[in-house]
This record gives C-alpha cells, structure tokens and sequence, in this order.
C-alpha cells in the first residue's frame, strides 16, 4: 500500500481520501434517523439521599467482614404481616405496588405506598402489615456484611 492511498481496499481498489467527506456524510444520514430517535443522555430520577432511618436513626455499613449486598421483594397479601423484627444492617426499602403500615411501637406508624423509599429503621423493633387491598411488593436491599444477619427477629415494644 502506498502512502497515497486509505486503508479503505476492495477487489477493486483502494478508496479515494477526496471522497472520504462525503462517506462520512452518507454514513451518518444513514446512521442518523436511529440516533434522533433515542435519547443520547438518559433520565435520572433522585429517589431518597439520607444518612438516617426513617426513625431518626443515623446507620453506617457493617465492618469487620466481606461486604455483602442482597436484595429481595417480599410480597404480602392483604392483611399478611412481616412479624416483628429488627435489622443488624442497613435496608433500603422501594414500595413496588400496594399499601405497607409499619408500626414502629414508640416510634409511631408511617404508611408507604408504590413508589415510596426509605431507608428502614434498624435497632427498632417493627412490624409491617399490608393494609392495602391488593397485593403489597417492596424490593428491600440490604447493605450487610458475610456472617451478619440482615433481619433478626424481635419481641413487640411494650
């Protein structure tokens, strides 16, 4: 290949370097009505920044251990129950769909609904029931540690 010519080669030739502009143009109005069609910077919606539960409670990430995040969705049907319970490690709730109350004994009683998020309380002993009348779905992820329970149950407040 001489310097004169691209790298462009076909059984016929190389390309012309003149006609190299003009490639480029067919190629993007080629490429382009794809290119307007989609939204080259995506959406991003902020859904919860907090360094506390929903009950005040300042968390940080467990130490000590090999972190270890996991996630699920509990479903509840209408008028299920979690039982009473705490949590060794932070949660990050997202309400999927339905109507969750969760009773924080002297902490009062918040009610989430689709689209809600929180952080979970953690030392609190509560207790999640489905006051909805449909199907309740929260996808709860976990911020935890090898060895360290995420969910650990507890008796009722008094």
């Amino acid at each position: 290949m001489t310097p004169r010519t691209f790298a462009f080669q076909s059984a016929r030739g190389s390309f012309p370097r003149r006609l190299l502009p003009l490639l480029a143009l067919a190629l993007t109005a080629v490429g382009a009505p794809a290119a307007w069609s989609q939204d080259a910077n995506p959406k991003v919606q902020p859904l919860l920044s907090t360094g506390r539960t929903v009950i005040g409670e300042r968390f940080a990430y467990p130490t000590g251990a090999p972190a270890r995040v996991t996630s699920v969705i509990v479903t509840l049907k209408p008028g299920e129950e979690t039982g009473w319970h705490r949590h060794g490690v932070p949660l990050y709730g997202y309400i999927l769909e339905g109507e969750l109350t969760v009773d924080y004994g002297p902490h009062g009683k918040r009610v989430y609904r689709k689209g809600d998020s929180l952080m979970e309380a953690m030392n609190a002993p509560h207790n999640g029931r489905n006051t909805g009348a449909g199907t309740m779905r929260v996808l709860a992820v976990f911020m935890g540690a090898e060895g360290r329970p995420n969910t650990v149950p507890a008796k009722p407040p008094k």
